[in-house]
């Protein structure tokens, strides 16, 4: 296994500089996307700033942001950057906001960091290392009844087909209610694989993948001991359509819920 840790502080340093935007700067003019999503002047400020710091510090490795799309080496490792996951959240004054970079590499997450700049708190982890809050290790939560779970579900689709992809989305949000404890939106993926390898919520489901959002976390939630799988079971990977995680206790409860709603 290739050992990653050595690009860890790189990503560490790009992550305190969209940090620093990200207090510093108000959302500005915003940008429509499409239906209901839109990006802020503090998105394409973070993205444009890590993406020629990453580019001057590791050459060799491709960049992915959400708002500008890929550039840089078109083979090999990547870099996966949202640089405001939770812009609605963001531009509404919630702290429910993230920063995340994850290094992508043969298809899977491998290296990830998340800041939540308005809580205070930063997540790591890097493959066969483990994951860190705030320097110190964590681990998933042991609950073991799907009772007991608080589980995070993913947004609700907007734009083209959302009517239609919804439909699946209330099937799960109905079956959830009926069986977990609570079932949470938090309007942020970063944070919600985050707060999972932390052990502060049991399940997260999304129903959906988009690398920028998912890179971090995924490594991170792994690195702390959770599975993340893709809507069949399988091994989550860059090109996965779904996003499923849970301790290893309520997985396979978990991917029956989500199963049987779809």
């Amino acid at each position: 296994m290739t050992d990653y840790t050595d690009l860890l502080p790189v990503a560490h340093q790009a992550v305190d500089l969209a940090r620093d935007i990200m207090r510093t700067m108000q959302p500005g003019l915003l940008t429509t996307k499409g239906e209901r999503d839109m990006a802020s002047e503090v998105d394409y400020a973070i993205e444009d700033r890590v993406r020629a710091f990453l580019a001057e510090r590791t050459p060799e490795v491709g960049f992915l942001g959400e708002e500008n799309g890929h550039s840089g080496t078109p083979d090999g490792p990547m870099w996966a950057l949202d640089p405001v996951d939770g812009t609605v959240n963001f531009i509404h004054g919630s702290p429910l906001c993230a920063i995340s970079l994850g290094l992508i590499t043969e298809n899977r997450s491998v290296l990830g960091v998340i800041d939540l700049p308005f809580l205070g708190n930063r997540y790591s982890a890097a493959e066969g290392n483990g994951a860190h809050a705030d320097g110190q290790p964590i681990t998933v939560s042991t609950t073991r009844s799907i009772s007991d779970a608080v589980v995070a579900l993913g947004d609700y689709a907007v734009g083209d087909k959302a009517t239609e992809k919804n439909q699946a989305r209330f099937a799960l949000t109905q079956r959830l209610a009926m069986n977990v404890q609570r079932v949470r939106m938090h309007g942020s993926a970063a944070i919600d694989l985050a707060w999972l390898a932390a052990g502060k919520i049991d399940a997260v489901i999304m129903l959906a993948n988009k690398p920028w959002d998912t890179a971090a976390g995924v490594v991170i939630a792994r690195e702390a001991g959770a599975q993340v799988v893709d809507r069949d079971g399988s091994a989550h990977t860059f090109t996965s359509s779904a996003t499923i995680a849970a301790n290893p206790n309520l997985l396979p409860e978990i991917t029956d819920l989500t199963s049987e709603a779809a």
